[in-house]
């Protein structure tokens, strides 16, 4: 029996979910392309016939990981429900269906040219969309304050992943929340 491009596609698109959910819980070098492909149900052997290079599989898992990113915020109607919905227990428990900017942050630092680029793509998304949830404020500089925000989310969800103590790692989480709050409250004005 012959395998359709349609069966192909299925199952190119299963190896890239698998793979996008295992970096953001192991990194990218934490999980090899054997273990995304026996997770997948495919065999080793298949593997270049749906990628050209493990880099390959990375880049296009990022861009999946990164839909849910698209998905998460197409969902977030102002900057106050992104900050609670972002610095939660959940998502510090749930890296393998979080944010890939978070998950994969040290990562990316030594990630190949492409895996950098796409990041960084992503990055500049994110500071827009922050930076148009932002209100208006006297200083007027709303891309460093959705920088600064951005850095914020992004240390906070990594460091309460790090830290072994619950109560610090809750701590790390409710505390950079309501500071950004705070910080998004006093920094607007009417009009």
């Amino acid at each position: 029996m012959g395998y359709s491009r349609s069966d192909k596609q299925t199952t190119h698109e299963r190896i890239v979910r698998v793979a996008a959910k295992r970096f953001r819980e192991r990194g990218l070098e934490g999980i090899g392309v054997a273990d995304v492909m026996k997770e997948a149900g495919v065999t080793v052997g298949g593997f270049y016939k749906h990628f050209g290079s493990r880099d390959e599989l990375v880049v296009e898992a990022l861009a999946t990981a990164f839909k849910d990113l698209d998905v998460w915020e197409e969902h977030t109607a102002g900057m106050a429900q992104l900050l609670q919905n972002y610095l939660t227990e959940a998502h510090r428990d749930a890296p393998g269906t979080g944010c890939a900017m978070g998950a994969l942050l040290g990562d990316i630092t030594r990630g190949s040219k492409s895996a950098r680029a796409l990041y960084t793509a992503r990055v500049k998304r994110s500071v827009a969309f922050s930076s148009a949830l932002l209100p208006s404020s006297r200083c007027g500089n709303k891309r460093g304050r959705a920088l600064l925000i951005l850095s914020a989310l992004l240390g906070a969800i990594n460091l309460s992943r790090a830290v072994s103590d619950p109560n610090l790692s809750r701590e790390i989480l409710h505390g950079v929340r309501d500071e950004l709050i705070g910080l998004v409250k006093a920094g607007s004005h009417p009009g």
